[in-house]
């Protein structure tokens, strides 16, 4: 990896670096996606049939789209039974986390007749998407559905690819029966998004559009937005590390690479107070490069998006961790949750040498569906306020009205709002 003095010429040309992942950058293949959804709006089934035997070479019709009982529980069954313990306990630990994130509505009443308040209701229906074809993330299956059901959503669809054999990945089948959804519907890509925002005659309209895809699914869920509301523009993959000179180099250089192999696209920046450090690392990562697997992937994402930044001090680390606004923030420093009161800008954190990046993919219980992009700086990890919504409630007596009114014939006059006013002066 690179290493770079750190200076604010420095961070701005990082940060300007990492935008260029951003999704909207790939505008070449938003006449695709647009064709798609017009189709599948238009054609319903129809279309979701052709552009399946298009793109995924599998003949789908009205009676294999919706996946069956028997094959889920077929997956189940032959599924590896020490894997599916340890999907469970996943499982477990993210339901009791997301469990703690439960908002109650509240009402506030006042002597004068005055009752306001705020009700909080689960969105009706909810699509999930899942990917298929090489990969399959029994993981984000469980982090998509779980806290959509801690929420109280009434009904779960779930859309994934299917092989050429029409088959699902049975990860993701099993993931799927852990949490208890079994209405599956065997379609992928800006197909399985136009379904799910407009509707067709086997998928029904959803109210929220959630999960990961690759471009064409992060185009489409960013087209619909609107006809449904959807979880966030996903980039690619992102990990920092703020480490001093007491952090051990071979666990940073781990760290680092367990996003690395994600895509050519992900990044992966440490910033450090030590050169020593700096220099121990890129040897750490030399050797990991020569025996792990996705060693071409790895070796390009470094290349393209991996930085080793030398800092002046923990403040100008953190100062410029901020500015990136990181999926993932790692703090391996000698006093970690000193560091953290630093930071405001990241969509998960992880303290200390023992708390890794992948605690957080795959079992600690924290969503790991994070903003990236810098999108960090607005954006909060998926959870159980992506599936609900809030309504004001406001109730007033008689004698609250006639104590308000004068102020609010005052305000709706000065805006012009004569109608406004009219609807109170007709109670007075």
């Amino acid at each position: 990896m690179r290493i770079i003095k750190l200076n604010e010429q420095t961070r701005n040309n990082i940060i300007n670096d990492l935008l260029k992942r951003s999704p909207s950058q790939y505008t070449e293949y938003e006449s695709t996606v647009k064709d798609i959804l017009e189709k599948v709006r238009s054609e319903k089934d129809a279309a979701l049939f052709e552009l399946t035997l298009k793109y995924d070479k599998f003949e789908l019709n009205a009676d294999n789209i919706r996946v069956s009982e028997n094959e889920i529980n077929e997956a189940y069954d032959s599924f590896d039974k020490d894997l599916i313990g340890v999907m469970k306990r996943s499982a477990d630990n993210i339901r009791s986390y997301h469990e703690k994130q439960m908002l109650n509505s509240w009402f506030d009443t006042k002597c004068d007749g005055t009752l306001l308040g705020q009700k909080v209701t689960p969105i009706e229906k909810a699509g999930v998407y899942v990917p298929g074809g090489k990969a399959a993330y029994p993981s984000s299956t469980l982090m998509n559905i779980i806290p959509a059901q801690v929420a109280g959503v009434d009904r779960i669809v779930m859309v994934t690819p299917a092989g050429r054999d029409g088959k699902v990945n049975p990860a993701t089948l099993v993931a799927a029966k852990i949490t208890g959804i079994n209405e599956i519907y065997k379609v992928g890509g800006a197909q399985a998004i136009a379904a799910l925002a407009f509707g067709t005659e086997s998928i029904p309209k959803v109210d929220k559009i959630v999960g990961p895809g690759n471009i064409f699914v992060t185009l489409a869920k960013k087209a619909v937005f609107g006809h449904v509301s959807i979880d966030s523009i996903a980039g690619p993959s992102e990990i920092l590390v703020i480490a001093d000179d007491k952090a051990n180099p071979r666990y940073v250089a781990a760290d680092l690479l367990s996003q690395a192999e994600h895509d050519e696209l992900a990044s992966a920046i440490l910033i450090t107070t030590s050169m020593q450090l700096a220099e121990k690392v890129n040897i750490e990562i030399d050797k990991f490069t020569e025996i792990l697997e996705r060693r071409d992937i790895i070796l390009k994402s470094l290349e393209n998006y991996g930085y080793i930044l030398i800092a002046d001090n923990i403040e100008d680390a953190a100062h410029t961790a901020n500015e990136i606004a990181s999926e993932h923030l790692e703090i391996l420093t000698e006093n970690p949750y000193e560091v953290m009161t630093k930071i405001r800008n990241a969509g998960a954190i992880f303290l200390g040498e023992n708390s890794s990046e992948p605690l957080g993919d795959y079992y600690a219980g924290p969503d790991h569906v994070l903003p990236t992009n810098g999108t960090a700086k607005f954006f909060s990890p998926l959870g159980v306020d992506a599936f609900i919504k809030k309504t004001s409630i406001i109730s007033y007596s008689r004698q609250a009205l006639l104590d308000a009114a004068g102020d609010i014939i005052a305000f709706a006059n000065a805006e012009g709002l004569t109608a406004h006013a009219n609807s109170i002066k007709v109670r007075l």
